[in-house]
């Protein structure tokens, strides 16, 4: 899978009214198993099946995804908790047992 390579675009920015936003694009194929390949063949089922969201040391968020997920997914949530300096680490798994992860710190709005 081409896009494995590549890092994900994980953003987390503070709030004007308290929390923090954080946006992540994912880079993944995301195959559902049910498109066939230029040779007639079906592609193997290939998807993110759970994404993991830590706020410093803490779980904040964690997602379990099907295969209906669209292509180099985006994600966008707040978390309430939130504050500049505190570190968000995201990491997904897939069904092919891959995984991916970034971290950042947030930043002022």
């Amino acid at each position: 899978m081409a896009t494995d390579a590549l890092p994900m675009r994980l953003r987390a920015q503070a709030l004007a009214d308290g929390g923090v936003q954080v946006r992540v694009l994912m880079r993944h194929d995301m195959e559902t198993g049910q498109r066939r390949g230029e040779d007639g063949a079906r592609v193997p089922r290939r998807h993110i099946h759970t994404v993991t969201v830590w706020l410093n040391d803490a779980v904040a968020l964690r997602a379990q995804w099907g295969p209906g997920v669209a292509r180099d997914p985006f994600m966008q949530f707040t978390l309430p908790s939130a504050k500049v300096g505190d570190a968000v680490r995201l990491r997904w798994e897939d069904t092919a047992g891959e995984s991916r992860s970034a971290q950042t710190a947030v930043v002022a709005a």
